[in-house]
């Protein structure tokens, strides 16, 4: 029955961001061979810092590969899994209408109570991370392009580990305030913050797997990192449940 409530306060979350997802994907897919015809047109005299950033996209454009890092793990991809990671986080155990009375008055321990909610959003965010990607190499073909499966399967695995964060960082919040706003904006605050000081603190340069595109080198220490702020997120959230008041 837990897992069924679960999965009923998150699914409409999950069933909008994976048709979203997956439309991103197919969208991304198709523009390619007009991105290839616009090519020429692109000047490679332009100064400054702006001339230099859409010199460097089209660097990255003029392959399939390239072109999929930029615009999709690096950007559409990464962006969409994080905002719906805080979603999924956000579906409160304490908001009047999540039934968190009934729950909590249920022959279960909170801690498990924590545990099936938490399991639930996760399972869900894997798929979101994992479903899109894996489409690419499926779809790729139909525009004479190739893609491999085990490169999608590693964007993907590191994009989930890092939106596991703000999913936990999120649930950890849903867990102190019992309204349904503060949680996702306090989250996206951070999600934003941490946007702008990326270049100290690489979360997304993990998360879109940067030195996996350009090295073919796993960001381990990265991984291990989001894993283990991760983890510390999800107990804090079971410490800070098991002894509040509801």
């Amino acid at each position: 029955m837990l897992w069924y409530k679960s999965w009923l306060e998150t699914r409409w979350r999950f069933l909008i961001g994976l048709g979203l997802l997956i439309c991103s994907a197919w969208v991304m897919v198709f523009t390619y061979p007009q991105v290839l015809k616009l090519m020429p047109m692109i000047s490679r005299d332009g100064g400054g810092e702006l001339g230099q950033r859409i010199r460097e996209a089209a660097e990255l454009a003029r392959t399939f590969r390239g072109f999929v890092w930029s615009d999709w793990f690096h950007r559409n991809h990464s962006q969409l899994a994080t905002l719906f990671a805080i979603l999924l986080g956000t579906a409160s155990l304490l908001r009047p209408s999540g039934g968190a009375l009934y729950l909590l008055s249920l022959p279960v321990s909170r801690q498990r109570l924590v545990a099936v909610r938490a399991t639930t959003g996760l399972a869900e965010l894997l798929v979101l991370a994992l479903l899109p990607a894996l489409l690419i190499p499926i779809l790729a073909p139909a525009i004479e392009q190739t893609y491999g499966a085990g490169a999608a399967l590693v964007h993907g695995v590191c994009l989930f580990v890092v939106a596991a964060v703000f999913y936990n960082f999120a649930f950890l919040l849903s867990t102190i305030f019992s309204d349904p706003w503060r949680p996702p904006l306090i989250a996206g605050a951070a999600a934003i913050a941490l946007s702008l000081t990326d270049r100290f603190i690489p979360f997304f340069r993990v998360m879109s797997a940067e030195s996996y595109f350009r090295r073919g080198a796993l960001p381990w220490g990265g991984l291990l990192a989001a894993g283990a702020i991760a983890a510390a997120l999800y107990y804090a959230a079971a410490a800070n449940l098991a002894r509040r008041d509801v």
